[in-house]
Parts: C-alpha cells; structure tokens; sequence
C-alpha cells in the first residue's frame, strides 16, 4: 500500500475546517434561514456587503451555484455571457450557463484570462434578428486556469466601463477575490464595485467546508431568493455551516498571503530542478503551474509516483496537461518543503 497522504497540494477546496472554527460552527445560534430566521446565517450576509459594498446578499451551498444563478438573472434562453476561454464556467461546472440558463458563451481570448475593454466592445456584434445578444460580460477573480492571475484593478475598470457603455451587466466569478485583494493591496470593495453580482467563496483559501455568498443590488438579490429555491440551494438550520463562513472573515483573511508566500517557496524549489519549467514562471497568488516532461515521464505519471512519497499534486490541466499545486492553510513551510523533496526524488528515481 502507499504510504499516508502527507501533504495535499491538489486543490486549496481541500482545506479542514480548524478545531476553532468547528467549535464556532458547535456553538452556532441557528434559525430558519428560507425565513430570514438564522441569526448566522443574517451575520455572515451582513459581513459580506460590509466588505463589497454590495446592499444586499445571499448564502449558497456553493461558488458554482452563484455563477448560475447570476447568469440566470441576466440572460434569457440563447442569450450571451462574453467570458475568457479558460473561465471556470466553460471547463468546471458540468454545463450549468447551459442547463439552468441557456446561455451561450460567447469567449475571448486574453492573457492567463484576464482580457481587456477592447476585447469587450469586439466580442459584441452588431444586432441581426439571428445572432447571439450578450447580457452580460464575467470575469474571474483570480483566473484558475491562468495559472491564479490577478485582475489588474485598471484593467477590470476598462471591461466595466465597455460593459455599462454597450449596455452589459457586469458579473465577477470571486473564486479567489480574497487571494487576489491580498495579493494586488486592492480592497475587496474597489473589485466589487465595478460589478453589478459577485461573489465570495468560503471553502477555498478561507477553510471552510462548504459555502459560498453572493451579493449585489436589493433587487438583483430578491430575484437571486427564487432561482436559489429553483436550483435547490434552500436551508433549513444553515447557522451551522455559515458560523465557518463568520469565522473565517475574522480569523482567515490575512493569513492568506502566507500561501501565496508558500507558492513562490515551492516555485523556486521546482524551478532549480533539471526538467522543469514552470508555466507561467511569475507566481501570482497560491498556485503554481508547472510541466515534468522534461524530465521524460509524464505528469500524470508524476503524479503517480508523487502519491508513492505522501504528496498529492494535480495533474492534466489545460492543453498541455500541466501540474497543479495549490497552496492553502492545511501546508505550511515545512509540507512545502516535503513536497520539493518528493519532486526531486522522483527526479532522481527517474534519471537512475
């Protein structure tokens, strides 16, 4: 049998709740949240548009369900979302725009997916009774796929104001915004006042085992109630699962630019074996792309042998099939640290 997993880098979603936040989550006041009941749930949705601005906010099982019900806002069957090509909606979330909103997506091609206003005002065509008509234009906050880039805030500025000029709502996938506000020193708010929805996930850098917050206007959030009924995102008791989410505004915020520190600390171990390239080589926030073939094994094999020394890293990402570790609060330096000696064991193993 292989050994024990010691140090799981696959995905910041597989964090733990800590044995603080779990005795929040125990002494938790609960109500019926469907009624507006559960004070927990009533917090978490207060922090959540004290940190956005946002007026108004809804709690979700989940970030996916929060893209879903945003473009089901916006757009009526065969309607347009102009997204990058790498966005999570296009890859990761089983079809949803299609499923639940009809949506078509209409993409661009940017940079480690961040785009720009003028890739906006391109992608939209000029009205024919047989085209596509954008409603809405989403951006992701940090681009997974780009390899965890950060939206320059100037750059985000320039895609909301060809959004509000061509008449486009403006949403932001916020996967990661709190990795992002850590890195680029940009408030939460500045981000998410350029857009009319966003959204904060809870159970990636922040720890929690589930959950995510969708904001925007008082109206926008009325109709948000129905589509979450809809989809089946209704609670009962949720003051449970949403004391993780208070917990970690309070506790887990800051402590986010240590993973970000964790994944340059990995990056420049990876980077001084033979073999290896890093793709992109800036690291931008808690993950780090990087490609074995050099080596003369595959990733996918990598990662195999990966899981013979403990350690856990993604594999198969984007076009080229590249490796993926995430950093987050379960891996401190000395995990990191563990996980370059696997890599270069097996860089050893290989050569032998």
């Amino acid at each position: 049998m292989p050994p024990a997993l010691e140090v799981d880098l696959i995905s910041d979603t597989g964090t733990r709740p800590t044995a603080a936040m779990r005795q929040a989550m125990a002494n938790a006041e609960v109500g019926d949240e469907q009624a507006g009941e559960d004070p927990t749930v009533n917090r978490l949705l207060e922090m959540a548009c004290d940190l956005t601005g946002h007026e108004a906010a809804v709690y979700l099982p989940s970030g996916t369900m929060c893209n879903a019900i945003a473009y089901r806002l916006y757009c009526r069957q065969g309607d347009g979302v102009i997204l990058d090509e790498l966005a999570h909606p296009i890859h990761a979330e089983a079809g949803g725009p299609a499923a639940l909103s009809g949506a078509m997506m209409i993409t661009v091609k940017g940079e480690q997916g961040i785009f720009s206003g003028e890739q906006v005002h391109a992608a939209i065509r000029p009205y024919k009774h047989n085209r596509v008509v954008a409603k809405v234009v989403s951006v992701e906050q940090t681009s997974n796929f780009g390899g965890g880039a950060v939206w320059p805030y100037a750059t985000m500025q320039g895609v909301a104001a060809a959004a509000r000029e061509r008449g486009l709502a403006m949403h932001m996938d916020g996967a990661r915004l709190l990795n992002a506000v850590a890195a680029s020193g940009v408030s939460a708010k500045d981000y998410a006042q350029l857009c009319d929805t966003t959204w904060i996930d809870l159970s990636k850098g922040l720890g929690c085992p589930v959950g995510a917050v969708l904001v925007g206007s008082k109206d926008a959030i009325h109709e948000a109630w129905h589509w979450k009924h809809q989809f089946g995102g209704s609670m009962r008791q949720a003051g449970i699962i949403a004391a993780a989410g208070v917990y970690a505004l309070e506790h887990h915020v800051e402590r986010l630019a240590d993973d970000h520190e964790n994944a340059r600390r990995l990056a420049r171990g990876l980077a001084q074996i033979e073999g290896i390239e890093l793709d992109p080589p800036e690291i931008a926030t808690n993950m780090v792309f990087f490609d074995c073939t050099g080596l003369g094994i595959s990733n996918v094999e990598m990662n195999q042998r990966l899981l013979e020394h403990g350690v856990r890293i993604g594999a198969g990402y984007g076009p080229r099939g590249l490796m993926r570790a995430v950093t987050h609060l379960d891996v401190d330096e000395a995990g990191i640290d563990k996980a370059l000696a696997a890599v270069k064991a097996v860089a050893r193993e290989v050569r032998s």
